[in-house]
């Protein structure tokens, strides 16, 4: 799979750790920044991946700030995009079997690198179940 990953400042520790661990399960990612602890704004980042993402058919993203909040309110502005705030390998697997979400948000100050590794573990294989809930992900897209 191929994955876009972005952050902002507060995210950024932890950016490379998840690149990473998403090379070291076959993936494909692409580094869209930011590239320091330099202060930006995170919602430049969050329309910046939703963008590639939307332009890249099948591909998946990763946003990490320091909460995950802001990056997952921006990216879901955009229409196509299913951005879900995640804090743990369940609400992952969730995301993705029943929302089909393809934009991964979570918070380098709330998850150690342990549990980004499960989450990122989860997300990456767990796919999305159809049946009952697409109709409620058609739903989302108004």
């Amino acid at each position: 799979m191929k994955f876009y990953i972005a952050c902002d400042h507060a995210g950024f520790d932890i950016k490379d750790s998840v690149i990473k661990i998403l090379e070291d399960f076959g993936n494909e990612v692409v580094n869209l920044g930011t590239n320091s602890k330099e202060r930006v704004d995170y919602p430049d980042f969050a329309h910046k991946l939703s963008e590639a993402v939307l332009k890249d058919k099948g591909s998946q993203g990763v946003l990490i700030c320091g909460t995950g909040i802001g990056m997952s309110l921006s990216a879901n502005k955009h229409k196509g995009i299913r951005a879900a705030l995640c804090h743990d390998a369940y609400t992952a697997t969730m995301a993705r079997a029943h929302n089909d979400a393809n934009v991964l948000c979570f918070g380098e100050r709330v998850v150690g690198l342990g549990v980004v590794s499960s989450i990122l573990k989860a997300w990456c294989d767990t796919s999305f179940e159809g049946g009952r809930h697409a109709n409620r992900v058609q739903k989302i897209e108004l």
